[in-house]
């Protein structure tokens, strides 16, 4: 059975947010693709063009934005980020939260996969689109059981619950395609072990005997085996899945331990300006552009659409680690994949039926040209000509809370622009990363009405439609307008920023037509608020603004 939660969003005041509910109407026809740059910047994706003398198509969309990416407890603060040079260096999301906060909405502490902030699991886009008869999948990099992948999947209250996590991915969910690192018998240089195996990212030594023999698998109860995992591990299994027959349910562990390629031999110094492709990649490990195409062959046999997550989870590692080469490395192999993917939606499907989203979990590193320092010296990346290193310098070894870029193409896209929190002085305009589940469950959920529009009388409203308040903000009391296209059972709640209920403004059956009802906010302190509508199965929240 699938989990139902209320989703709150809990955060800082200047910041949008929004409460997400399940639906159990079947899904139409769609494909959800959203691509993660683990670690990327503005500046990461100027020295991978500098170096290549391009820049990669989704820098052109239409639909692109910043976006801001700290956990509870954080915020942005635009004015303060372009006066001191180390703002950004302090209250960063790390790749748990991030992830988390993309996949349902919520904001979460650092470390917390799936969870909110008093540790109660809640519902990921990937559980929302295995209710709506969607297939699923996740592809990285890095491990399978690591923050960003888990952090689409899982429930934990710690991101280095490797073992749990890739239990309950594997044995415990519902997931079509799991793919990526974390062999517990090769190193890093995608050479074999002959001891010390370490199977904590494949869950352990019995999960892994049993994906080999073909027993484990079954839906979230664990206990069925009916659509047991196919295993793959060599790279020409990986091609050849990227076409022809394909099994119902594939977990890819390529044969390496921790990334792909970023962690083979000979890495370089902390900021070195040693090119990319210097040393010779491990031979027989898959691409992340192979993983992908075999993983979108899989999902694409389900009618009813697909859901997939791809990450770049290594140009995070390059980018702690101060090492540009492996960086644009990685960024290339991420914008390889991209391509692909781009080109499988113009083959196998339409820009209609499918929303891709680019872009990535935080910042790491710090990127800019030398000579930038505080209080407030921002030089940029210096451009020396396609083939040569361009200047730079890192200034962590960790994240940072600077805004990272934001791409989207396709079904539903348009809707990011009522997400705009507000502009940023050398960005531009720029949403919050809870923004994108808020956007796929609206489109997700956009079953429902229409169903219902299909089945409503001549006579009656066809939609269901929560309007906005007015006034909003308000400093006493606002009126709420909506509509029925029937008669239904209504409840109208209002919760805080902490998901407490604080007013119930209605309970009981309401006869189809447009209604009104008044909230009033003198007793409660001012601030933000949610008000949720839920009418049969249809809900639908918005923010309210109470200036007191």
């Amino acid at each position: 059975m699938k989990r139902s939660n209320i989703h709150l969003r809990p955060i800082h005041t200047i910041v949008m947010i929004a409460l997400i509910f399940v639906t159990t109407v079947q899904a139409r026809k769609k494909n959800i693709i959203i691509m993660i740059a683990d670690g990327w910047g503005f500046n990461h994706i100027a020295a991978t063009t500098y170096w290549n003398g391009s820049a990669p198509v989704y820098t052109n969309w239409d639909v692109k934005y910043a976006m801001s990416t700290w956990s509870l407890g954080g915020g942005y603060d635009s004015r303060a980020a372009w006066a001191d040079f180390d703002y950004p260096l302090y209250d960063f999301t790390d790749s748990a939260a991030g992830a988390t906060a993309i996949s349902t909405g919520i904001k979460t502490y650092d470390g917390g996969i799936g969870l909110n902030a008093f540790h109660q699991p809640v519902e990921h886009i990937l559980e929302r689109a295995e209710s709506c008869g969607m297939a699923t999948g996740v592809v990285t990099s890095v491990q399978i059981s690591h923050a960003t992948p888990a952090g689409f999947v899982a429930h934990n209250i710690s991101r280095y619950n490797y073992a749990d996590m890739a239990q309950e991915m594997i044995t415990q969910s519902a997931i079509d395609v799991i793919m990526g690192c974390g062999h517990p018998l090769y190193s890093n240089d995608g050479i074999k072990l002959w001891s010390n195996f370490d199977y904590q990212y494949v869950g352990n030594s019995s999960v892994w005997n049993g994906l080999i023999a073909g027993t484990i698998g079954g839906d979230a109860d664990g206990d069925n085996i009916d659509d047991p995992w196919t295993l793959i591990q060599e790279k020409q299994e990986f091609q050849n899945l990227a076409q022809g027959d394909t099994p119902k349910r594939v977990i890819g562990v390529a044969q390496v331990y921790k990334t792909l390629q970023e962690q083979r031999w000979f890495h370089p110094a902390v900021n070195s300006t040693e090119p990319p492709y210097k040393i010779a990649f491990n031979r027989n490990v898959p691409t992340l552009e192979m993983m992908a195409k075999a993983a979108l062959n899989v999902l694409d046999n389900d009618p009813d659409g697909l859901f997939l997550m791809i990450e770049g989870g290594a140009v995070d590692w390059a980018n702690e680690e101060n090492v540009l080469g492996r960086m644009i490395e990685e960024m290339d192999n991420f914008n390889k994949t991209f391509e692909s993917v781009v080109a499988w939606v113009e083959a196998n499907s339409n820009w209609d039926e499918t929303l891709l989203i680019v872009t990535g979990d935080h910042e790491s590193g710090y990127l800019w040209g030398p000579g930038s320092h505080a209080p407030n010296t921002w030089n940029p990346i210096r451009n020396n000509g396609p083939g040569k290193m361009p200047d730079f310098r890192y200034y962590t070894n960790d994240h940072s809370n600077l805004l990272i870029p934001f791409h989207a193409k396709g079904l539903g896209s348009s809707r990011f622009a009522s997400c705009v929190i507000a502009t940023d002085p050398v960005y531009g305009e720029y949403i919050d990363n809870t923004d994108i589940a808020h956007v796929v469950f609206s489109i997700l959920d956009d079953d429902y009405n229409e169903v219902e529009a299909e089945n409503s009388s001549a006579d009656q409203p066809g939609r269901f439609k929560l309007s906005d308040a007015y006034p909003n903000p308000f400093n006493s009391s606002t009126t709420i307008q909506f509509t029925l296209p029937k008669t239904v059972h209504v409840r109208v709640d209002v919760f805080n920023i902490r998901g407490q209920s604080v007013a119930i403004l209605l309970d009981e059956t309401v006869p189809a037509g447009q209604h009104k009802i008044n909230f009033e906010a003198r007793h409660l302190p001012g601030g933000m608020y949610m008000l949720r509508l839920k009418a049969g199965q249809f809900q639908s929240v918005i923010k309210l603004f109470y200036i007191k």
